[in-house]
């Protein structure tokens, strides 16, 4: 019969017991299996084997020790899953109870399900595929969450054939009804049992009887059995803070409620420096402890940012799209496959695949900027298939106001002062979705996802990159990205654990710049151009093709509970071209036409080792680099024919990270790594327009060190208190940079540079949460440290054009139950600052007529309402940036928007 959705429920009511693990001293180091997605020491991402302090319980009493294992609390269902009952069970009114071995991780998911007394019929594989499928609050010992293993009946009852109808005289179908209880015969290995949950009975509406099959009904309550608790292991970010991981983690439960983008988001962060070349949607420039741009690698769920639907870069991803920010400074774990330099960045979106949740935000604000986010999943759970979509769009027309000197017309000459004038070509629009399809946590995949998506972007562009005196009108470029990934993940027991994937991104770009008119601020056309173009000598249609392929396999394996090793094998493959459409002699070389191709693979293998009860934790790293250039060219008035140039290179690298836990609230990390960073295509290939290629482009590499202390005492009589302090070291050997002469601009080598630094963040939250004040201030002391090459005569200086010294603060009051019951209102104020620097070297030119940027104090208020009515949640904002409207500047004479006033709405359920 068909499955009604009010069937009855039960919860674990019988025997659960710990067991010792095969092999192993104690159930407190009951080892995680490697579940793909369970937080294993052996996936560092997850947790890398964190201790964590244990939460508060609610609704009751912690449960008490397991029997004969001292300081250890059993796990306790959180989460049921009802069986499918077979149709041959019912068909032969086969009932009974399965017993099941199960291996819980330390964040409660069953990583493995043994039937250890079948009953037949099919209703073997339903148990099993149901509990792979339960949710556990973890075992603990000591407060720390634990791997343990325990035994598991899940009973199919025979309910009761109800009486004949007195209308027909029919008796009543009969099925089996599925329930979870205790197992009957077998007795716990090694530990004595523990009842850790009372039976909870569903309710049915007034009058009704349970469905005649498939109903869960529960099991007699153990009338020994404590009261039902829920016990809370930390959640993800948390562990990943306490980790060996050289990582700050950023959570945007609140961002996303605000209206500050990605960029700003990230700015407000210790170490992390954000700078904008105009409004939403502009080019960026991103730093981390003094290395910016593709020295920092950028990822969405492990997955490079430019190869998952986000060409335009990681400041204008949409905040709503994205559930925590993992910072890695400087010291990148095996697992991404990366060639970063600096460090990365990854962006990770909803990963629960729990139910049916959906989310809508809208955003509004000054300069007709539209920002829309919408995302949805839905589990089937019976058969495990899983969907998730999501989609935005974002547009701003920038016409914000800037001061800028203008030229006189019937003079030639510019004007003395400033006069105000508004920008009306810097219009950016950007639009984009995904759709994500396949089965989850089924008995032969963790997750097998298949993720489609596009994106299309636009940009008008006002003025050429820090010269604003001469506006464009015309000029735009823009790109559309089609693509997919399809993701594996699978525990195959016995400490062993598989992570694959691969996607494939076709990107065509393009950039046009034909105007046949100059421009004034005005925004009207005043004259005609002899030569058409208004960013260059020479008109330009350009469009460009790009075919990007990645693999990525992980292989961990935990052959100790002590002891983890992983294996990260990581190829990419690029292919580009282009066409220029705009040639004023049809039968000229085309460089855009040459075929380039690169591939880069970095494989790695990493061992972990935690030790004196997870007070201290380890993680060497080894990594292999391998890049092949190959540009095929065809030669100047030769048709028809070609040259191939090539080019390989294979490196090594190393690292380690090393956390010592102290007490619960104090932990102390040092971390380090031999890095290197490849060439990305845009350096050695060129742009065919703007950058010439050069292909004897080096690697840069780094020997990056981290060293600090953590302080996060959250249960005080005074609140919670938290301090990060942090020094770092950047030892950078031919550093790229780009190097700007007429006719020759191209991506050069320069054989040395230093960053030296500090950053510490600093926090406080009042008991109740009413108050909260944080902040955070980043000193780096970035120089150059070769006597060789362009710029020998600046050794000893500070690398031109980045900031040295800047600092965040907020301040948030909260009060809830307002308006409603579980209503909260909150005004936040954030502040930066940024000390002035030099644009250029600071030992060339006199220091009265040497180019700088002004020091930068910004503010910022919002006002945000939250109304909570499980599962719905809705919240409004009205936030004010740049709240003084002072002239901002993050380069040298690119002005950025003054007060900018915002509002924005989010509905989830």
């Amino acid at each position: 019969m068909k499955r009604r959705s009010l069937a009855r429920r039960g919860l674990l009511a019988g025997v659960i017991a710990l067991s010792l693990l095969p092999g192993l001293p104690s159930p407190a180091h009951a080892q995680d299996r490697g579940a793909p997605d369970g937080p294993g020491r052996a996936e560092g991402d997850r947790d890398a084997g964190a201790h964590a302090p244990a939460a508060g319980a609610t609704g009751g009493e912690r449960s008490p020790p397991a029997a004969g294992v001292p300081g250890i609390e059993p796990p306790r269902l959180l989460e049921l899953v009802e069986a499918e009952v077979p149709p041959e069970a019912r068909a032969a009114r086969q009932g009974g109870t399965v017993v099941l071995k199960l291996l819980i991780d330390v964040d409660g998911r069953v990583t493995e399900a043994e039937v250890t007394s079948p009953l037949g019929h099919g209703l073997d594989e339903a148990a099993r595929a149901a509990a792979l499928r339960f949710r556990f609050a973890p075992a603990r010992r000591g407060g720390t969450p634990v791997a343990s293993r325990i035994l598991y009946g899940y009973e199919f009852q025979l309910p009761e054939e109800p009486p004949a109808a007195p209308s027909s005289g029919a008796a009543g179908g009969a099925g089996v009804a599925a329930a979870p209880t205790a197992p009957a015969a077998p007795a716990a290995p090694a530990a004595s049992a523990v009842p850790v949950a009372p039976a909870v009975q569903a309710a049915h509406p007034a009058g009704a009887a349970p469905p005649p099959a498939l109903a869960t009904a529960p099991a007699q309550a153990n009338d020994a059995a404590p009261a039902e608790v829920t016990v809370r292991g930390a959640a993800m970010a948390e562990r990943l803070r306490q980790s060996a991981q050289a990582i700050t983690v950023l959570e945007t439960e609140e961002a996303q409620r605000r209206t500050a983008d990605m960029g700003e988001v990230l700015a407000r962060t210790q170490g992390v420096g954000v700078r904008r070349s105009a409004g939403l949607g502009s080019w960026a420039r991103f730093s981390l402890n003094g290395l910016t741009d593709d020295q920092i690698r950028f990822f969405l769920d492990g997955v490079p940012l430019e190869l998952a639907g986000y060409p335009f870069g990681v400041t204008n991803v949409p905040v709503n799209l994205v559930e925590r920010v993992e910072i890695y400074r400087g010291v990148v774990p095996v697992r991404f496959g990366a060639d970063a330099l600096g460090g990365a960045v990854n962006l990770v979106t909803d990963r629960d695949v729990r139910g049916t949740h959906g989310a809508v935000s809208y955003e509004v604000g000054s300069y007709d900027t539209h920002r829309l986010t919408l995302s949805a999943r839905h589990l089937h759970e019976p058969s495990g298939f899983f969907a998730r979509v999501s989609g935005f769009f974002d547009y701003a027309k920038n016409d914000y106001p800037v001061d800028v000197v203008l030229w006189d017309d019937a003079t030639g000459h510019k004007d003395t002062e400033p006069t105000r004038v508004r920008r009306f070509h810097d219009a950016y629009r950007a639009a984009g979705g995904s759709a994500e399809l396949g089965f989850v946590n089924r008995p032969w995949a963790r997750r097998l996802l298949l993720r489609a998506f596009l994106t299309d972007y636009d940009k008008e562009h006002q003025h050429k990159f820090g010269v604003v005196d001469v506006p464009y009108g015309e000029v735009t470029n823009g790109e559309t990205a089609p693509g997919a990934t399809l993701r594996y993940e699978q525990g195959f027991g016995r400490g062993v654990a598989l992570e694959a994937l691969l996607g494939y991104t076709y990107g065509r770009a393009n950039f046009l710049d034909v105007s046949e008119c100059n421009y004034a601020w005005s925004g009207r056309c005043t004259r005609k151009r002899t030569v058409p173009g208004e960013a260059g000598s020479l008109p330009r249609d350009q469009v460009f093709w790009e075919h990007s392929g990645l693999g990525r396999l992980n292989l961990r394996y935990r052959p100790h509970p002590e002891h983890a090793l992983q294996l990260s094998v990581s190829p990419t493959f690029i292919t580009r071209t282009g066409e220029e459409r705009r040639q004023d002699n049809p039968q000229a070389h085309d460089q855009l036409r040459a075929v380039r191709r690169l591939f880069t693979s970095v494989q790695g293998v990493e061992h972990q080792l935690n030790l004196l009860d997870d007070r201290l934790e380890n993680s060497l790293f080894v990594k292999d680099y391998v890049q092949l250039v190959r540009l095929k060219s065809r030669l100047p008035g030769l048709e028809g024919r070609f040259r191939q140039q090539e080019r390989n290179t294979h490196r090594l690298g190393v690292g380690d990270g090393l956390r010592y836990r102290l007490s619960e609230e104090l932990y102390a990390k040092a971390s380090y790594e031999w890095a290197t960073r490849l060439p990305r295509p845009d350096e050695v290939f060129g742009d065919g327009a703007m950058f010439l290629q050069n292909l004897e482009l080096l690697p840069e590499t780094s020997h990056n060190g981290n060293v600090g202390v953590t302080i996060d005492a959250r249960d005080t009589p005074w609140g919670a208190w938290r301090l990060d302090a942090n020094g770092f070291v950047r030892g950078v050997e031919r550093l790229i940079v780009l190097r700007n002469r007429p006719n020759d601009t191209r991506y050069i080598n320069v054989p040395g540079a230093r960053s030296l630094g500090v950053e510490a963040a600093a926090g406080w939250t009042s008991p109740g949460e009413h108050v909260s004040l944080d902040g955070n201030i980043t000193y780096d002391d970035f120089r150059n440290t070769s006597d060789e090459g362009d710029f020998a005569r600046s050794k000893g200086e500070r690398m031109p054009d980045r900031p040295w010294l800047f600092a965040n603060g907020s301040a948030r009051v909260q009060l809830q139950e307002v308006f409603a019951p579980r209503d909260t209102i909150s005004l936040t104020w954030d502040t930066r600052y940024v000390h002035e620097f030099y644009v250029g070297w600071a030992n060339v030119g006199l220091p009265s007529s040497k180019a700088k940027v002004d020091s930068q104090l910004l503010h910022s208020l919002a006002l945000t309402y939250v109304v909570r009515d499980q599962p719905r949640a809705v919240s409004f904002t009205i936030e004010a940036h740049n709240l003084t409207d002072e002239r901002a500047f993050d380069f040298h004479g690119v002005q950025r928007p003054g007060r900018t006033l915002s509002s924005k709405a989010t509905l989830e359920m």
